[in-house]
């Protein structure tokens, strides 16, 4: 338990610091961006390499890759009828709150609380590749589709494939398949990046939250609502009903679905509105409140099942 709150004080002083920073506008008005670029292109993909690269094989490929799959489609699923059926929402407000509901922060918040709270920052990879490789592909053929813009399925996917999160990824998953043992003349550089990512993108975390507003988008506080209530009561719940009561998984993988389920809603889902212009406020506030709720949450968790 003392481990536990550790991780969860390191955490939150990495943010309040980034948070304090955007509040004095001390790195200047393009700070946030700045680290989120350098923790985007250069210093999560080393650090998801050198995870991977070095992880075993059967994690990667266990049953915990399948069941935070289902959960995420369950509660995006739950939010897309809601949301066409009920609400006669735009399709493209409607994929952008679902990806609000199902797509979690594995990257930015969901490396460092895995490290800290599992104990290995493998466990989000997978579900990277799955939300890269099969949800952000399929979001982005439907919002090309329906904002106007030519759609082409083969330009998406290898769109897909050439982000630095998912190509090493791959790479580090095919280095761990080979068995290899990378020299320490490639290994150690790798590492010393690697080692930078998770302070410098939790402070350009903290940095983004300066100056957001809870709820401002007024004519969509539902929708807000029902994401952000899926994404951290219903979605680890399923998880945990998928992997404990029915699957009889370990007490040990439970515990890491759940805390992967319950991870806040991710900043590329905003990035997504912004770019297609639609659903922008679903996605700012839906990101904001599941990040602020997801540690109580996350505590919850680590005292029932941990």
């Amino acid at each position: 338990m003392v481990e536990t709150l550790t991780g969860f004080a390191v955490v939150v002083l990495a943010v309040m610091v980034g948070y304090v920073l955007g509040r004095t506008n001390l790195l200047g008005p393009h700070a946030g961006r700045v680290l989120t670029r350098l923790t985007f292109y250069v210093l999560a993909p080393f650090l998801l390499f050198v995870v991977l690269s070095q992880a075993d094989t059967q994690l990667l490929f266990s049953s915990l890759l399948p069941v935070s799959a289902v959960a995420a489609i369950f509660v995006v699923a739950v939010y897309l009828a809601v949301a066409k059926l009920v609400w006669r929402r735009p399709a493209g407000e409607a994929v952008i709150g679902a990806l609000a509901t199902g797509f979690v922060n594995s990257n930015n918040i969901g490396i460092p609380l895995s490290l800290y709270l599992l104990g290995s920052a493998a466990y989000p990879a997978p579900v990277i590749l799955f939300q890269v490789l099969i949800l952000t592909p399929i979001s982005l053929f439907v919002l090309e589709a329906t904002t106007g813009k030519r759609v082409s399925l083969v330009r998406v996917v290898l769109r897909s494939l050439m982000n630095p999160i998912v190509f090493s990824s791959i790479v580090g998953v095919l280095v761990s398949l080979s068995g290899v043992s990378m020299p320490p003349i490639v290994l150690e550089p790798a590492m010393l990046l690697a080692d930078a990512c998770v302070p410098v993108l939790l402070i350009s975390y903290g940095l983004s939250l300066a100056g957001q507003r809870l709820l401002g988008a007024v004519d969509h506080r539902r929708d807000v609502i029902l994401a952000t209530v899926l994404k951290l009561l219903v979605m680890p719940l399923a998880a945990w009903l998928l992997a404990g009561p029915l699957l009889q998984l370990p007490a040990e993988d439970v515990f890491i679905v759940v805390v992967l389920a319950a991870l806040p809603s991710a900043q590329n889902v905003f990035n997504y509105a912004e770019n297609y212009g639609v659903g922008v406020g679903i996605a700012r506030d839906a990101i904001l409140l599941t990040t602020i709720g997801c540690l109580p949450v996350l505590m919850l968790a680590n005292i029932l099942l941990a």
